[in-house]
Formats: structure tokens, sequence, C-alpha cells
């Protein structure tokens, strides 16, 4: 399962720093977005639509553009994030007429 929380900067806010608890999805909804991660050497100037990655345990800086700016942060369960494995046999996916199945 996934949570998305929906949140609203206006215009002239201070810089806002997140500490990212889960891995999630940072998601421009409107308006442009300055977000900067600790550690990384480059900032990133999001538009409607655009989106980053956000590992867990990291901080990210954001501000809105002029005009205010809305966004979707999106995480899901670590153990919803991982790959789930495949349990079927593979003989069991041979044809029956082989006699293995």
């Amino acid at each position: 399962m996934r949570e998305v929380r929906i949140y609203e900067l206006e215009q002239g806010e201070p810089v806002t720093a997140w500490r990212v608890a889960r891995p999630s999805t940072f998601k421009v909804v409107s308006g442009e977005i300055w977000l900067t991660v600790e550690g990384d050497s480059e900032d990133h100037w999001l538009r409607a639509g655009e989106s980053i990655d956000l590992p867990r345990g990291s901080v990210a800086w954001i501000s809105a553009s002029q005009n205010g700016a809305r966004f979707a942060l999106a995480s899901g369960s670590e153990r919803a994030a991982l790959k789930p494995t495949l349990r079927v046999s593979v003989l069991s996916r041979l044809p029956r007429w082989l006699g293995v199945a």
C-alpha cells in the first residue's frame, strides 16, 4: 500500500527541510519547485509533472517559485517496495504432455 500526501507551498514561504523517513517519490503537481538533497552536487528545478525519487534518510530542501506550488509525496512500505519473488516451479510451467507436471 502507498501513502500519498499533497502539499502546497505559498509564494514567499521560507525554504523548508524534509527528512525522508521512507523511500519516496516527490512529484510536482503545479508550479515550479527548487529542490536540493543534502550530499548531492546539483540542485533541481522541477515543473508540474516532473518527479524525483528520494532515498530513505535523505534531507531535501524545497522552495516554491514566485507563484507558489503544489506537490505530492508518495511513499510505500519498504516491504512493498521489494520485488516479489517468483515462487512458481519451473517444472510447473512445462507442458503436461512432457510428463513432468
